[in-house]
């Protein structure tokens, strides 16, 4: 069953495209990861979802309900951390959470004191008195208090310390145990990494990629550098399957798709100095989809520009 589903589900704010032609499917119990760098469309799709703002065209379903004329009932299955939040300063934490809990009808109480005390979080305090990330840590509490059955999270981990971020990881991970969708946007890959088995990647509004996160592990590339014994020899190095070069002194970085002995075959006959091959990080890989992008031409080998 899919608990997130779209069909070319599409945003415009006057002229300016905010996200375009998405389709997405995220299914029941997965934690799923939406990366994209700053500006590439992650919020405008949250907030589409959310039923905040309205789709110019397309469409959206989240546990097979239409987010736009059904959003108030999608809207009490939701767990939603915004990037950024606001709260009434001269409320104090329990007071907010509490305030919070009554849109769902439920008496979260014991459920309140069970994540401030995970966290770490001083109920008694004002909301005007916290710092950036205890009131990061409020709205996690928010967004998790009424055990939703989706949460969806933007940017979760800005202004958390490493010890509160592994905190709240192992937390989600409890909670996607017990059954929550969990959809996680971010521009931090390694954090996508860390805890998702699928990755959407969002690049100017459109989704260029959805792979597992194990595909990208696997994938055939190569982070290759090599030390030529002269500039005329780096510049005039090709091979077929070399991405995105990058010249240095005498030195060339690429990332390869093709197979490492024609690699090595090639680089036989040439004056190499100095030679690293190894596996590209999962922010390369990423990188490199954003290079195809740009460049529909690349990795079909050439002569160096």
């Amino acid at each position: 069953m899919n608990v997130i589903e779209t069909h070319k589900l599409t945003k415009y704010y006057g002229k300016d495209m905010g996200i375009r032609d998405l389709d997405l499917e995220i299914q029941e119990g997965e934690i799923f990861g939406f990366i994209g760098p700053n500006g590439s469309g992650k919020s405008t799709t949250i907030r589409t979802l959310l039923g905040l703002i309205f789709p110019t065209s397309g469409s959206g379903k989240i546990f097979g309900r239409d987010i736009v004329k059904e959003s108030k009932e999608i809207k009490r299955h939701i767990g939603f951390m915004p990037s950024d939040v606001n709260y009434y300063e001269k409320m104090d934490v329990a007071e907010l959470l509490h305030y919070s809990a009554d849109f769902y009808g439920k008496d979260c109480s014991s459920r309140i004191e069970e994540l401030a005390e995970a966290f770490a979080l001083d109920l008694d305090r004002k909301i005007l008195d916290l710092s950036q990330g205890n009131k990061k840590k409020v709205s996690i509490l928010q967004s998790l208090i009424h055990r939703p059955r989706l949460l969806i999270l933007d940017e979760p981990t800005s202004g958390l310390d490493p010890l509160m971020q592994n905190k709240f990881f192992d937390i989600l991970r409890q909670e996607n145990r017990d059954g929550t969708t969990v959809f996680f946007s971010s521009h931090t890959l390694s954090e996508v990494q860390k805890m998702c088995r699928r990755v959407g990647v969002i690049k100017e509004g459109r989704i260029i990629a959805i792979e597992d996160i194990e595909t990208l592990r696997r994938k055939q590339l190569r982070k290759v550098e090599v030390e030529f014994a002269s500039a005329d020899l780096r510049d005039r190095f090709t091979i077929e399957g070399m991405i995105s070069p990058r010249k240095h002194n005498h030195a060339l970085n690429f990332m390869y798709s093709g197979r490492v002995e024609e690699l090595i075959q090639v680089l036989a006959g040439q004056e190499v100095a100095d030679l690293l091959i190894e596996e590209p990080t999962l922010e390369e890989i990423f990188m490199h989809y954003y290079d195809e992008e740009e460049d529909p031409e690349a990795g079909k080998g050439g002569p160096v520009q």
